[in-house]
């Protein structure tokens, strides 16, 4: 009997023991068994392997729009550093960008605006001039999210805008009396972290917002993150006081439940803070490591950190939900990718030249393309290269 004529489960299963190489060698035999090498559930199991192929940990897969044997291709770029590295956007005036990414448009912060930038779909490019601006701010942008109806920013005014990213509207929720440092929402929930040591809930609804609770901090409030479930959040705070720079608090009682670490140094502070799951929490900030915490174990110590080798302090994370970290210096635009199941760097990128030093912002990254934010310029990575040949 022919292997291709094996029943579809019997050929599934022999293909389940194949590495990549081998899969690919065996896609040139026919037609037939080119076909079915090239389907997604063939490649699942290896690409919840590879960094950044979309697969995550829990086997959610978030760009089903694009094969896997191309996103395992890509993969093998992403891991050993091979990228094409472009400055789409360039300005004048050293500012405080920040970023979000939605599917094909990325979504970037210059001081009191927000424009909204097309990527080509299959040149990968951005387009220079914004499809659509959001303004209101009567100062710079520090933050915003989008929601799948909403793009919520928090700016130096102290001002919260809430922009209907389906209309015209917006509104305006006043309260804090200093910028905006932080801020995250999620199904209607929004919270927001001060300089004024405050950090507040507020509840958005389809006609209005209002503020629920309003927590004394004691210390400036620098990043904040909802989790997963909606019942809790984490501050991230300077770390100027005597108080752990990381607590969770309950949303209904706007009460601490827990603080996380211990014997943080004084200035400390937590500048990014990513949910992967309702249970793990990343963090990075001005003492140079990254750490997982793992919220059903002893809040007092992470379970794993990762130090950023040149002693800098770290702006920004990202996840791909699986093996991958991608992190953002304080010094000279560097990114570095780390392999959650290593504790050294897995690859290092300094996007500023040496007479000009920049901290990376805010850095996002999809399956094919990282794009990350410094004072004066865009820098984009486009992973898609011919490395890796497979046919």
């Amino acid at each position: 009997m022919l292997l291709s004529q094996l029943p579809e489960d019997v050929l599934y299963h022999i293909l389940s023991c194949l590495d990549y190489k081998s899969l690919c060698r065996l896609s040139q035999v026919c037609k037939r068994i080119y076909y079915f090498v090239n389907r997604d559930v063939v490649w699942r199991k290896i690409a919840k392997e590879f960094l950044n192929t979309g697969i995550t940990r829990n086997g959610t897969d978030i760009y089903p729009h694009i094969p896997l044997k191309e996103r395992v291709k890509v993969a093998q770029n992403w891991c050993d550093g091979v990228c094409k590295k472009t400055i789409p956007l360039k300005w004048k005036t050293k500012l405080l960008p920040w970023l979000q990414l939605d599917r094909d448009t990325l979504f970037l912060s210059q001081a009191a605006d927000i424009g909204a930038y097309h990527q080509h779909q299959v040149t990968g490019r951005l387009h220079r001039s914004p499809y659509e601006i959001y303004s209101g701010h009567k100062g710079d942008v520090c933050r915003f999210v989008l929601t799948d109806s909403h793009l919520i920013s928090g700016g130096s005014d102290g001002k919260i805008l809430v922009h209907s990213r389906k209309s015209d509207m917006s509104m305006e929720l006043s309260g804090h009396n200093q910028e905006v440092n932080c801020l995250d929402s999620k199904d209607g929930l929004i919270i927001s972290g001060s300089r004024d040591r405050t950090a507040r809930i507020w509840t958005l609804t389809s006609t209005s917002s209002y503020t629920r609770h309003i927590i004394p901090m004691y210390d400036r409030v620098w990043s904040v993150a909802i989790s997963p479930t909606l019942s809790s959040f984490v501050t991230g705070t300077a770390c100027c006081e005597n108080l752990s720079p990381l607590r969770i608090w309950d949303v209904e009682r706007s009460e601490c439940v827990c603080s996380l670490g211990s014997q943080f140094r004084r200035g400390a502070g937590v500048l990014d803070m990513v949910f992967e799951s309702p249970f793990q929490l990343f963090t990075c900030g001005y003492d140079t490591y990254i750490r997982l915490w793992d919220l059903r174990l002893n809040p007092r110590k992470c379970v794993m950190e990762w130090e950023e080798p040149h002693d800098s302090a770290l702006y920004c994370i990202q996840t791909d939900g699986n093996h991958m970290i991608a992190s953002g210096s304080s010094y000279y635009g560097v990114v570095r990718f780390w392999d959650k199941r290593h504790t050294e760097c897995l690859q290092f990128f300094q996007l500023s030249s040496d007479p000009v030093s920049s901290p990376v912002y805010c850095l996002r990254f999809s399956s094919s393309h990282l794009y990350a934010a410094l004072a004066t310029s865009l820098h984009s990575m486009d992973f898609r290269q011919n490395h890796i040949h497979i046919r």
